[in-house]
Order: structure tokens, then C-alpha cells, then sequence
């Protein structure tokens, strides 16, 4: 399967395959508008309190994705996370969106380098 990660602020395309919002500060209006995205599973991304602790220590990527794969072993993320897979097995892609201006170090490139690892 591919998994890509995505913006949610870019336009849809057919290509993109299962579309997934995994993220939490965008809000509910833009999910709203969004009518191509499958499912907006908040609870995938990172607590408020790491989302903070990451926009002030940008040069933790690693320590970053560390705490964020612990965060993810929580009850409710543990059942988003089991909708991910489902939604994941209906197409042959799916697009992790996220709504970070850092494209490079974010939830969704994190949540696919582990789901590839």
C-alpha cells in the first residue's frame, strides 16, 4: 500500500486514495468543507502540551517521534488507530492529511515512516 502525507489545505485529487485527516488543531469548519476526506481521526495527533513542546524545540525530530509513538498507545488513539488501518485497507493509497506549515517534520510524515518502519 502507499501511504503519502498531504496538507489539508491542498485540493483533492482522485490519486490521493483514502484521504484521513490526522490532525487536531485544524478546525471543525475546515473538515467540513473538505467533503473528499474519509475521516478525521483527531486523536491520532500529537496532545497539545507535544504539538507546544515540538514548535519550540524544532531540532528534536527524533525525540519528538519518540514521545509521539508513546502518545499513540493511548485507549482512544489506540481505536483511531484501528479505524486507520480499516479505512486503509479500501483503497490501494492512503493520504495522511495534516495542517502543519513544516512539511518535512510533522504527525503525518511521523505516523508514515513508523507505518512503513
Amino acid at each position: 500500500m502507499a501511504i503519502v502525507v498531504k496538507r489539508v489545505y491542498e485540493k483533492p485529487k482522485p490519486q490521493d486514495g483514502t484521504r484521513v485527516l490526522v490532525d487536531r488543531p485544524v478546525a471543525a469548519r475546515t473538515y467540513q468543507k473538505r467533503p473528499a476526506l474519509e475521516a478525521w481521526l483527531k486523536e491520532l495527533a500529537p496532545s497539545d502540551e507535544l504539538r507546544r513542546w515540538f514548535h519550540a524545540h524544532r531540532e528534536a525530530w527524533l525525540m519528538f517521534r519518540k514521545r509521539y509513538l508513546k502518545e499513540l498507545t493511548r485507549p482512544e488513539a489506540a481505536e483511531q488507530l484501528q479505524e486507520l488501518y480499516r479505512l486503509a485497507g479500501q483503497r490501494k493509497r492512503l493520504t495522511l492529511l495534516y495542517a502543519s506549515k513544516d512539511e518535512e517534520h510533522n504527525n503525518a510524515v511521523c505516523s508514515r515512516i513508523c507505518w512503513m518502519e
